[in-house]
């Protein structure tokens, strides 16, 4: 799939949407609904009630990126439904989008070296 960078952030809504919304109905339930700029390069992942879909929206720099997919005979490992989101590191975001349980997935923290060798 085409990402962005794994330098960006990537927030998930824990509600679910109605999936007949396009780009400008997702970016709106951004703004008003979960109090973030959709214009940001943030990542904003929507689920399907049923939580065999997702959405995805984020802005490129110039324009606003929709990608969508359907998983044929599995569901979505998705948070408790509530209100709200949550933030998922990009390691956990690719286990998502393939249908794996992200939240076995645990991203390796690394240091710069204090000096080059």
């Amino acid at each position: 799939m085409m990402f962005p960078s794994n330098r960006v952030r990537v927030l998930v809504s824990t509600q679910s949407v109605d999936f007949r919304k396009g780009h400008d109905g997702l970016a709106a339930l951004v703004s008003s609904v979960l109090r973030k700029d959709p214009f940001t390069g943030t990542v904003f992942v929507f689920r399907s009630r049923r939580a065999d879909r997702l959405k995805l929206l984020y802005w490129d720099g110039t324009g606003l990126v929709m990608a969508y997919k359907r998983l044929e005979d599995a569901s979505f490992t998705w948070p408790a439904i509530k209100d709200g989101m949550m933030a998922l590191n990009h390691a956990q975001f690719e286990a998502l989008f393939s249908g794996l349980d992200w939240r076995r997935v645990k991203a390796l923290e690394t240091r710069p070296p204090a000096a080059a060798e």
